[in-house]
């Protein structure tokens, strides 16, 4: 895995960095006013590194994974599960009893990470991304990961 995990600090760490890996990893990418917008909604944090990072937001009981990024050159070597370790552990602290995201039904290696971190599937959104079907999963908190 790439260098150390950790918490995003908007007023520290580079949201320019952030909106590249962005950019790396999906055909629609949020820019730097996209990401300081959701970071500045109450209960959204971020975690990362060099090579990727997540977004998410708690709202009550329940927290939702925005999105997950990991440049293509790391992808594969455990980062991505760091990071959703990372977010779900931080989600519990702030009060959510479940985590939930959507993925594209069409991406085998998304689908296979969050299977192995016991991410369920709950429901469907039909053409979420770009036209292709997303399934909406879900994890309960305290997770027990493997």
């Amino acid at each position: 895995m790439s260098a150390p995990v950790r918490l995003f600090d908007p007023a520290a760490d580079s949201l320019a960095d952030l909106a590249v890996l962005h950019a790396a990893s999906f055909d629609a990418p949020w820019n730097e006013a996209a990401l300081a917008a959701l970071l500045d909604t109450p209960g959204t944090f971020a975690f990362h590194s060099r090579d990727g990072f997540v977004l998410a937001r708690v709202a009550g009981d329940e927290a939702e994974i925005l999105t997950l990024a990991v440049a293509p050159a790391a992808r594969g070597q455990g980062l991505g599960r760091a990071l959703m370790l990372e977010a779900a552990n931080r989600s519990q602290e702030l009060g959510a009893a479940a985590l939930f995201l959507e993925v594209g039904v069409a991406n085998p290696a998304a689908l296979a990470l969050y299977a192995g971190l016991g991410f369920a599937n709950v429901g469907a959104r039909k053409g979420y991304y770009d036209g292709q079907d997303a399934a909406v999963l879900r994890l309960p908190l305290p997770a027990k990961f493997a």
